[in-house]
């Protein structure tokens, strides 16, 4: 049983390849899969502060799936500079999202209901808050990256031009409180700036490979394959909600401690629980005090033991052995499927290790790796998906 598209997932993966700002000069690579991740969790910054500060509903499964269809929009269209695409857009917007439509029904068992709602989606109104605070978290991701690039092209021609564009558009979501605080530079923009480190740290740090992809980009990955797991399997906004957000931010104490392989970790004894231990201290002492206290209690829940079934019993938390029972697939219970997310984990790893292989980029850790990695999936089955089914699948990628 499983309602993960490969094929899709390798679609997304392809983003890997994409470089922004390629016609200026770039002091680091900034990729487009990278921007997707970060712009998710601005995305998730703005819309708790509208949840928490303004009491405005949130439907938290449009801010997922909506990103997702603009991310899938943005690789098919690939390098368009905004103002190009946006003209293109005013003036030939009906054959242009006709195009983007085909190439989207082109993807092999692609389902006709994702189809149908990706469609849908351009085509609503753009004002609904989940929307603002997507197009907000596109341009502050965008900012973001502007500020690296501008340092080492402050006299390029029509640099001064992007800066000032870019400013515009933020100031139109001034509206939002997230915006307000994160233009502020303190402490939201410190949370936003955090994860925005990973961006630059790389997977599988001893081992060259084609194409290179970042921690937060892997993080990306393994959330999209949540989300499509979980909303497939007609989980309850909550756990989808749960795992999804569990796979985006779970390498975030990487910030602090840096990757340590997995073999090691799993080798010598004690290391993972002494690992836990540092971790839950320094994100007690670095990061969430970058966040408002009120949102320190889900972050630890979506945090820690990331690979752990939970659910709430009473407002306690509570681990599950084995899988949740069905019973406990409703809000209240506030359930997460940390098995399932540890499983996309390990197929995203072997999905950058097989790609790799295939491109002719095959050192022996890499090699080994994706081994290893392949033996896991076959003996584990969260949830009844068959992992390995899903691995064979990805072992048949066509690059």
């Amino acid at each position: 049983m499983s309602a993960l598209n490969i094929d899709l997932i390798h679609h997304f993966f392809q983003a890997a390849h994409m470089r922004r700002w390629n016609d200026h000069l770039r002091p680091v690579e900034l990729i487009e899969l990278d921007k997707q991740a970060h712009k998710a969790v601005i995305a998730w910054t703005l819309a708790k502060f509208e949840e928490s500060e303004k009491n405005q509903p949130i439907d938290w499964t449009t801010v997922i799936e909506g990103g997702m269809f603009e991310f899938l929009q943005r690789v098919i269209l690939t390098d368009l500079k905004p103002p190009v695409f946006h003209r293109i857009k005013r003036q030939k917007g009906e054959e242009l999202q006709r195009f983007v439509l085909g190439e989207v029904s082109s993807i092999e068992g692609i389902d006709d209901a994702m189809l149908r709602r990706f469609e849908d989606y351009f085509q609503r109104d753009c004002s609904s808050v989940e929307r603002r605070v997507l197009n907000a978290a596109h341009y502050l991701a965008t900012d973001w990256e502007f500020k690296i690039i501008y340092g080492a092209n402050p006299r390029m021609y029509g640099i001064e031009e992007t800066k000032r564009e870019i400013g515009l558009q933020i100031e139109d979501h001034y509206d939002l409180i997230g915006v307000q605080r994160i233009l502020l530079e303190k402490k939201s923009f410190g949370f936003i700036d955090f994860c925005g480190q990973l961006r630059f740290q790389s997977r599988w740090a001893r081992s060259p490979r084609v194409p290179m992809t970042s921690v937060l980009g892997h993080s990306m990955m393994v959330a999209l394959m949540s989300f499509l797991l979980s909303s497939g399997m007609g989980d309850c906004p909550r756990r989808i909600y749960n795992n999804y957000y569990t796979a985006l931010f779970h390498d975030l104490p990487e910030v602090l401690t840096k990757d340590i392989i997995s073999p090691v970790k799993r080798n010598i004894g004690g290391l993972q629980e002494i690992l836990d231990d540092l971790e839950r201290e320094l994100v007690e002492e670095r990061l969430l005090p970058l966040l408002p206290s009120r949102w320190h209690g889900e972050m630890r829940y979506l945090l820690f033991e990331p690979g752990s079934n939970k659910v709430r019993i009473d407002g306690e938390e509570v681990r599950v052995e084995g899988d949740i029972p069905p019973e406990r697939n409703n809000d209240g219970s506030d359930p997460r499927d940390g098995s399932m997310v540890k499983m996309c984990d390990l197929l995203s790893a072997y999905l950058e290790a097989t790609v790799s292989i295939k491109h002719g980029m095959a050192s022996r850790t890499l090699r080994e790796g994706q081994r290893d990695m392949e033996e896991r999936l076959s003996s584990i089955r969260p949830r009844g998906i068959d992992a390995a089914s899903l691995a064979e699948m990805v072992s048949r990628i066509d690059v």
